[in-house]
């Protein structure tokens, strides 16, 4: 089965400078409001800012979550249909420690070892939500300061839904290399083969709009609250709405993607699973979206 198959549906203007085979799935929205100073051009385009490498992922609809039949699929995987009205930029890699370091300084929570992956090009862990927050904030900042950002323009971490979109990248499978991973696609658990920790970020193949390690390598905070069903309709942001409770009494955060040490099933587009935002891990990061506020 090709991971490349279309949605069906009408390109609009706004999109059709984009790649033959990624029109049907990033179906702009005709009117929206998409300020032009600072948007891309075509899907997978290519900006660095405040000397973070960014892609370009274009206004749209996909389906977010997994058929029913797909193997690994949680009954929080629903699919239900997501309008996107504004492009943004997606972090073509992880957050790393030498991007950590050159921004916050010290590395945040246990600080980084060879045991779970050491190097300023390996993506930074033990942070948890707060400090990853902290770091699009102070990101943004410097972007300001030295005036790389246009008007209204923002790193914050992305959405549920921008997320599983910038993942997809026009993919309708499991992943967009197929229905399974295998080691030489990403940074997974396997049999044979698996590294074991983390990895330099743009150790594998980017998907179709040039992003790296969406799948494996270490999970990353998305901004949302964890609920039970998919946000759907129009620019979905559970950010500031509690969702399904945990047993203590707290919530929790999303986190997707996948890990070092996660097999296939766990590293799927629409695979999503809860993390109290105040706990950390040997295996989450973060990705940063740039997003007009």
């Amino acid at each position: 089965m090709k991971s490349r198959r279309s949605f069906i549906g009408t390109v609009a203007s706004g999109v059709l400078g984009l790649p033959a085979w990624s029109r049907g799935y990033a179906r702009a929205v005709a009117g929206s409001p998409q300020p032009q100073t600072f948007a891309g051009r075509h899907a997978g385009e290519e900006r660095t800012v405040s000397e973070v490498r960014l892609c370009w992922c274009p206004p749209g609809r996909f389906t977010m979550g997994s058929p029913a039949g797909e193997a690994g699929r949680r009954p929080d995987e629903a699919q239900i249909e997501v309008t996107l009205s504004r492009g943004f930029w997606m972090g073509k890699f992880e957050a790393t420690q030498g991007e950590w370091k050159r921004v916050m300084g010290a590395l945040p929570g246990r600080g980084a070892s060879a045991e779970f992956g050491l190097g300023d090009d390996v993506p930074v862990y033990w942070v948890n939500f707060p400090a990853a927050e902290a770091f699009c904030r102070a990101l943004s900042v410097r972007a300001r300061a030295s005036a790389a950002l246009g008007d209204g323009w923002e790193f914050r971490l992305p959405t549920e839904a921008q997320w599983e979109y910038a993942c997809r990248a026009g993919t309708t499978t499991a992943t967009p290399f197929g229905e399974q991973l295998t080691v030489r696609q990403a940074n997974i658990k396997a049999a044979t083969g698996a590294v074991g920790r983390a990895v330099k970020v743009g150790s594998y193949p980017p998907n179709p709009w040039g992003i790296h390690d969406m799948h494996g390598n270490i999970y990353e905070w998305c901004r949302d609250w964890y609920h039970a069903r998919l946000p759907g309709g129009a620019d979905p942001d559970l950010s500031g709405v509690q969702g399904v409770q945990n047993r203590d009494g707290t919530y929790s955060r999303v986190r997707r993607g996948g890990a070092w040490n996660d097999e296939s099933e766990w590293c799927r587009s629409a695979l999503r699973l809860r993390y109290e935002p105040e706990r950390d891990s040997d295996h989450i990061g973060f990705r940063v979206a740039l997003v007009h506020a």
